[in-house]
């Protein structure tokens, strides 16, 4: 714990000084005794309980302890949004999110569980998106207009995608150049062999992925394990979440490649299509220092982009807790006085 003003520490000595006060006071109380004549009078004024009277004035002197150092304005070290922090959400649209394994659908639990990330996340935290199926595509940049990522991610389900498929890799690399664009940082330009200029622990501080997509790979230019190469030279961290379950199916859904499913690459391919692959998405999320979620569910879809949104975009600092003390001393007097009149000697 630190304090924003130490020199205020100096009133702490209000506290031996109300204890010296009180042994004083303590003595003057017995020197009255003894000359007092009426012994039986006096036993039921002082009460038989000595610690029924010390025990008030030990919470009073505890609430002002706990107001001297309010004063003082405590500070705690704790995680706290930063103005410079940019989440960079990767969303697959691609034909295998219409699955309805998870309810109401695979693209439908990701965009409520989106939502409740934006409402966790800081509003200092610039956020962006990338929704991609065969190519990736920029849905809005980074912003702290979260209500603006918001509409983009309502309206993610008409997005085309391009020719079908999923390609994780190139969305990979894509997120890792929009989110270093927006921190300052450097790089070469093209998707394929786009590298970043910036050390790793200066974007690492900057910039956060956060990658969901419910499929195999089958299309693209970059394999998963290269885009997420790429985001480890640049230190940047890709938390991602794999949607769906091995049984998923597709119902009233027309795919754009026929009835073969050549959206996803061919009729044979449909099955392994839909099913998730957690195997890959570990895989970059261990290579970039970041988390894996499985999820199969829309509840823990949802649980996974609340606690992300309540962790990415705070870097260690320190928050001030004056008001906690406050309340804590008013609870302390309040406690204080309770004790005193349930407890205060009374004359017969």
């Amino acid at each position: 714990m630190s304090f924003g003003s130490p020199f205020m520490l100096v009133t702490l000595l209000v506290v031996p000084l109300a204890i010296g006060l009180y042994v004083l006071a303590g003595r003057q109380r017995m020197r009255y005794a003894v000359r007092y004549t009426n012994v039986d009078v006096l036993a039921s004024v002082a009460g038989g309980r000595p610690w029924r009277r010390l025990l008030p004035a030990t919470v009073f002197l505890l609430a002002v302890t706990t107001l001297c150092v309010a004063a003082a304005r405590p500070r705690v070290h704790t995680l706290v949004a930063s103005d410079r922090a940019t989440i960079v959400l990767v969303l697959d649209v691609s034909g295998s999110m219409q699955a309805n394994d998870v309810k109401p659908s695979r693209l439908a639990a990701a965009q409520q569980a989106i939502h409740v990330f934006l409402d966790r996340v800081p509003k200092r935290v610039r956020v962006g998106l990338i929704l991609f199926a065969g190519v990736p595509e920029e849905a809005t940049p980074p912003t702290t207009d979260h209500a603006l990522v918001a509409q983009a991610v309502d309206d993610a389900d008409v997005f085309q995608g391009g020719f079908g498929g999923t390609a994780i890799g190139d969305a990979l690399a894509a997120a890792v150049k929009v989110g270093i664009a927006s921190a300052g940082i450097q790089g070469t330009r093209g998707l394929a062999a786009y590298q970043p200029v910036a050390a790793p622990s200066q974007a690492s501080t900057l910039v956060t992925i956060l990658f969901l997509s419910d499929g195999h790979q089958n299309r693209g230019v970059l394999q998963p394990l290269q885009g997420a190469a790429i985001a480890k030279k640049a230190g940047i961290p890709v938390f991602t979440i794999a949607l769906g379950t091995l049984g998923a199916k597709i119902t009233n859904f027309n795919f754009a490649g026929g009835n073969n499913g050549s959206l996803f690459g061919g009729g044979p391919g449909l099955r392994q299509a839909l099913a998730p692959d957690p195997a890959t998405l570990h895989a970059i999320a261990t290579a970039t220092g970041g988390q894996f979620y499985p999820a199969k569910s829309a509840g823990a879809v949802q649980a996974a982009y609340a606690k992300l949104g309540s962790s990415l975009g705070r870097v260690p600092g320190r928050s001030e807790v004056t008001a906690d003390f406050v309340i804590g001393a008013a609870a302390l007097l309040l406690l204080a006085g309770i004790l005193g009149a349930l407890w205060a000697p009374r004359l017969p």
